[in-house]
């Protein structure tokens, strides 16, 4: 099954030109990045050079993005007070995101999440992937070792629209990580006046494939650094989740959260039902599990609001995914190093990221994740900011 179609801001597609090198077929905008929303980040230990971009609208809302690994570095967002405040965890050097191999702020592909025992069956072939994954390491996760997010993406600096868009494009070839397809991707962040970071993905293969990106940025809205989420209010459309097995991976069944700490359909603080005594709980220790989204896949809607009460900010999640992976941050090291030297421990952020289903290619019944040739994928998200007084 392929799937749903959908249209973004600006289209584009794969060809494969003569030598078997993919290139992009698309509208250019013509616009270029200005020296001032640009500045140097770093340099990758094979000596390419790193860059950090700046967006902002009139709101005082500011993105810095690294097109290392696609990295959310900055989100600085008005409080109810006009108080501006970096909401996302992260560093405060390229050296540090290298070092770590960390996650945070970062695009996660071509597979976010899990696959089970590292491995799917595609049209009567199996593929074996990079296992990274598991006790012995025997899954597979966020595309292997070499994921979206320690790669260095390409930018389009005639299609980014100076401080409101970033455009970043990546080529996965056929093998990569076991995945099979030349890949050509593009992100496209942009920050809208109506305080809205939006994300647009778009995809092409030249053979079949399997695909689920994202963006795992961890949140706290009380300001990055600035103690637990604990106290955070969240609300997720979601009446099921899929429940994992002791090495964290699907059993495939689509369970009612209701009666369960899962059950986020009326706002409640996170904190509230985190340390209750449940098998799903005790597996992750917290919250690491993917939520059914009640509405249609492949239609932006309403999948999460976060509200934090001593700021007043709200952050709403919408999207065109049919899953959202909710994660407390809950095996972070107390020993954590944050921006401006704050220190991050355990449940110091949250993520929501919008997704297909974990091991969605070994579970038929699960929304596809088949990208086919001569099928563009697409996808959007959005985190929608406002505060509440």
């Amino acid at each position: 099954m392929n799937r749903i179609l959908l249209s973004v801001s600006i289209a584009a597609f794969v060809s494969v030109t003569d030598s078997g090198v993919p290139v992009w077929i698309g509208a250019s905008q013509a616009h270029a990045v200005q020296a001032s929303d640009k500045e140097r980040f770093g340099i990758l230990p094979d000596g390419r050079e790193v860059f950090l971009y700046t967006l902002r609208n009139e709101n005082g809302m500011e993105a810095k993005i690294t097109n290392y690994g696609g990295i959310i570095v900055v989100l600085s967002v008005p409080d109810r007070h006009g108080k501006v405040e970096d909401v996302v965890l992260g560093y405060d050097s390229l050296a540090r995101y290298v070092e770590t191999r960390s996650t945070m702020g970062a695009l996660i592909g071509r597979y976010a999440n899990r696959i089970g025992n590292a491995k799917f069956t595609l049209n009567g072939t199996t593929f074996q992937l990079s296992k990274n994954s598991g006790q012995n390491q025997v899954h597979h996760i966020h595309g292997g070792a070499k994921g979206f997010h320690q790669t260095l993406w390409n930018v389009d600096e005639e299609e980014s629209e100076p401080g409101r868009s970033l455009v970043l494009t990546h080529f996965s070839p056929d093998g990569q990580e076991g995945y099979p397809g030349n890949l050509m991707v593009k992100v496209i962040y942009t920050l809208t006046g109506s305080n809205e970071l939006k994300i647009d993905y778009t995809a092409s293969t030249d053979k079949p494939t399997v695909m689920n990106v994202t963006n795992h940025a961890y949140f706290n809205l009380a300001g990055a650094g600035n103690g637990d989420i604990l106290n955070h209010e969240l609300y997720l459309d979601a009446d099921r989740f899929t429940p994992i097995d002791e090495s964290r991976i699907p059993t495939g069944e689509l369970r009612a959260v209701s009666g369960t700490p899962m059950d986020f359909t009326k706002p409640g603080l996170i904190g509230s039902s985190i340390e209750t005594d449940d098998d799903q709980l005790k597996i992750t220790r917290g919250y690491d599990h993917n939520w059914v989204l009640n509405k249609p896949s492949g239609s932006l809607g309403l999948a999460a609001r976060v509200f934090e009460r001593n700021s007043g900010r709200v952050m709403e999640v919408w999207t065109t995914e049919p899953g959202v992976q909710f994660f407390t941050a809950n095996s972070m090291s107390r020993n954590t190093m944050g921006k401006e030297g704050k220190p991050y421990g355990p449940r110091f952020g949250l993520c929501l990221e919008t997704q297909h289903f974990p091991d969605s290619p070994n579970k038929s019944h699960f929304p596809s994740t088949v990208l086919d040739a001569g099928r563009p994928f697409s996808s959007t998200t959005i985190y929608r900011f406002h505060v509440r007084k």
